[in-house]
């Protein structure tokens, strides 16, 4: 298994990042995508991922900072995506439910951040709440080569023109809890072989774990959700999400 995207180094983990490797392993997830959401997150996940061999970095700067990005912020992202450790430009996108930035600036950083990743061949990790609209909008603007719709909650409706562009979608915790219906719709009609599974830790605990600190370890709910959903085995779910994942990181095998 591949934790697709987590955040290692947010504040909850301060105390027992190293348990928390362990315990992923020792779980079967071989890799994990520590990924950063802000310009100081950068270093300290690439830093993590220098540390251990199973994990990579990300750089990018999330919507909700995207009124005080700079251009000396583009150059700091580009300079971490110079890293060999470094897979991808993320978590970038748009976000209209908390509004920490005016949209305008959202969608400018975005599409800022969208064209490097494009300009460098580096996969986008894309966030997108209450937002998917405009995110389609730039994203079929820039056309990059490599997106994925991270924790994706979307209607099928709304995302079918994602997967029709080759795009992933990558699921989290949220399609165990009752009342997403829509989500396990959306998990049932997206192809296998454009689905990624991810934590998000520390947030967004799968059933049995909702309202606990989420930790990699626990990716293994998120795909026996999918296999259930799907009515294939969890072993078919664990190799070609895996395999997805390897691909579109270009992750060693």
């Amino acid at each position: 298994m591949i934790d697709s995207h987590c955040h290692l180094t947010a504040p909850k983990f301060d105390a027992d990042v190293e348990e928390v490797i362990r315990r992923a392993h020792a779980a079967g997830v071989r890799q994990i995508l520590c990924v950063a959401d802000a310009i100081e997150d950068i270093e300290p996940c690439l830093a993590l991922a220098r540390k251990h061999t199973g994990i990579f970095a990300t750089a990018g700067v999330h919507p909700h900072h995207a009124k005080t990005f700079t251009q000396e912020h583009l150059d700091s992202i580009r300079r971490a995506a110079g890293d060999d450790r470094c897979k991808a430009i993320g978590e970038i996108g748009l976000d209209y439910h908390y509004m920490d930035s005016p949209a305008e600036d959202q969608k400018r950083v975005f599409e800022i951040q969208l064209k490097l990743a494009k300009e460098l061949h580096l996969p986008a990790i894309v966030h997108c709440r209450n937002a998917i609209e405009d995110v389609w909008t730039i994203v079929d603007r820039v056309r990059p080569k490599k997106l994925v719709l991270h924790c994706c909650s979307e209607r099928f409706e709304d995302v079918e023109q994602f997967i029709k562009m080759g795009y992933l979608l990558s699921f989290t915790g949220i399609i165990t809890y009752p009342n997403t219906l829509a989500i396990r719709d959306t998990v049932l009609r997206c192809p296998l072989t454009q689905l990624m599974v991810e934590t998000d830790a520390p947030f967004l605990a799968p059933i049995p774990y909702r309202g606990k600190r989420n930790e990699p370890a626990l990716v293994v709910e998120i795909v026996k959700a999918i296999a259930a959903i799907k009515n294939v085995s969890v072993a078919e779910v664990d190799a070609q999400t895996t395999q997805n994942a390897v691909e579109f990181f270009s992750l060693p095998q």
